[in-house]
């Protein structure tokens, strides 16, 4: 298994997460709110923070549909 960065800003995830076909939707408050253009049109909310945890930076990985190595 690949270890997950743990420097990772919200604004950095966001950059690689629309290389997938996520879309600005909107943001309430920090959190951004992403919608893939395609089917299965998921919607993912991202907080906009410096650092993410690692938990939440997994949980986001998960909810895209990716695993560890694909991300």
């Amino acid at each position: 298994m690949h270890k997950l960065p743990s420097n990772i800003s919200g604004e950095r995830l966001i950059k690689a997460i629309a290389k997938l076909g996520y879309e600005l939707d909107h943001q309430t408050g920090s959190h951004i709110i992403l919608r893939q253009n395609k089917s299965p049109f998921r919607r993912l909310t991202i907080p906009k923070h410096k650092e993410l945890a690692r938990g939440t930076l997994r949980a986001i990985i998960r909810r895209a549909g990716l695993t560890r190595e694909e991300f």
